[in-house]
């Protein structure tokens, strides 16, 4: 990833008005914003969220708080708990997540 043509600025999170996207069950919060080719997203995870398709875009994604878990469509699981990550390329391996008790997630892709 080259990141060029971003000044530096800082965010408030909570000034970044909400989306709402639908899972499965349950629903995502996303707090967006763009820089240049970058998106970087505060996620928010509702308990008993699941996503409704398999993912192939590349990100990297720090677990803040709750628990998520990752599932590869090659059929490997990973439970991730605050403080961890994880990073995948675009096309890479298709994921998808869920969470039991919701999740609060840092992603950049």
């Amino acid at each position: 990833m080259k990141m060029s043509g971003i000044p530096f600025a800082t965010v408030d999170w909570a000034d970044v008005p909400p989306t709402r996207h639908a899972g499965t069950t349950g629903e995502a919060l996303w707090r967006t914003r763009n820089f240049a080719d970058i998106r970087v997203r505060m996620v928010e995870y509702s308990p008993g969220y699941e996503a409704d398709h398999w993912c192939e875009k590349g990100h990297v994604l720090l677990v803040l708080a709750g628990e998520l878990e990752t599932e590869l469509a090659d059929g490997r699981k990973f439970m991730l708990k605050p403080g961890q990550s994880y990073q995948v390329a675009d096309g890479a391996e298709p994921h998808r997540s869920r969470t039991a008790i919701g999740a609060k997630l840092f992603i950049v892709d």
